[in-house]
């Protein structure tokens, strides 16, 4: 049976290299000779000519970044904001990445309970009946991020599309924000964090999920910013994947971002964004023109980084 954990720990594996490329696109990232060529596609249709932008970005640096790194993460907002025609964008560079070998996480947090939560659930990662008798999957995304905070009412149904359909979940609980801890390290009477309880609830709910490589296609997300609790979760979680987002832009280094890693090495995925979209904007030796080629070259040195903190693990 079909298991995304398992299908991550190998691609992580051939390719030596635990990122994810985080396609967050903002026109102001983009090249002036991608967007003047957009405009000159669209001259008159503002909404279809960005999202044109938005796709040739993803797609050069999906070509130039696909041999070597096994997955990207595609954040909702940042095509919801741009309208319809975006939205298109995000779902057509999803199944270009797929294409080219790459997992897809979509970044959409969401959250409710219920019939709507198995709409999103199926609408996601899952399938949806149609007319006809067909039944199509409308995002086909190999996993996608959920928020807890609802329990196990806002989180089954994604679990039962995961487990039917080979797919994966990555649920909050100890995110990269600076404000994360106002709710998440409420003190409760036990003595236990809040964000320590939601680890037990994941880890327990992945249980039925753990494929043949010990992980769990239930996973969570612990970022970077926050290693020594990583350390900790790693040990209440023992077959948990986690998703680590906070490395880069968001301040946290590489020993940090692989703090919550298994002795091995292994069970977790660090993500960068910003950095790698904008690695053109930095490279005094690259052109605007070779911004798939700057990311690229960030992304090998995020590689690296990733890699030599694992060989040396300054958190244990």
């Amino acid at each position: 049976m079909k298991n995304f954990a398992d299908a991550l720990v190998k691609k992580i594996a051939e390719t030596n290299n635990p990122t994810v490329i985080g396609l967050d696109p903002k026109l102001d990232y983009i090249p002036d000779h991608i967007k003047d060529h957009a405009e000159q596609v669209f001259p008159e249709e503002a909404a279809k000519a960005t999202a044109k932008a938005l796709w040739l970005f993803n797609k050069e640096i999906i070509d130039n970044t696909c041999d070597f790194v096994p997955a990207v993460k595609l954040q909702y907002a940042y095509y919801e904001m741009y309208g319809v025609e975006a939205i298109k964008t995000m779902l057509l560079t999803a199944r270009y990445a797929q294409k080219k070998g790459m997992l897809v996480i979509g970044d959409c947090k969401r959250n409710d309970i219920g019939s709507t939560a198995t709409a999103y659930a199926e609408g996601i990662i899952g399938k949806t009946d149609l007319l006809l008798g067909e039944s199509m999957e409308m995002s086909g995304f190999d996993a996608c991020t959920v928020n807890a905070y609802l329990g196990l009412d806002g989180v089954k149904p994604f679990i039962d599309v995961a487990k039917r359909d080979g797919k994966g979940i990555f649920c909050l609980v100890r995110t990269s924000n600076p404000s994360a801890g106002d709710f998440q390290d409420v003190e409760l009477a036990d003595g236990r964090m809040l964000y320590e309880v939601v680890a037990g609830k994941v880890s327990e709910w992945g249980e039925g999920l753990v494929g043949e490589e010990g992980f769990s296609s239930v996973g969570a997300v612990v970022g970077a910013t926050w290693p020594e609790q990583a350390v900790q979760l790693r040990k209440a979680m023992p077959k948990t994947f986690m998703l680590v987002p906070g490395y880069g832009a968001q301040g946290a280094g590489a020993d940090a971002a692989v703090a919550g890693f298994t002795a091995d090495g292994k069970g977790g995925i660090v993500n960068s964004s910003r950095a790698i979209m904008t690695a053109w904007h930095v490279r005094q030796d690259m052109r605007p023109e070779d911004f798939g080629l700057a990311a690229r070259f960030e992304a090998q040195d995020m590689q690296k980084k990733l890699n030599e903190a694992l060989k040396n693990r300054k958190y244990v």
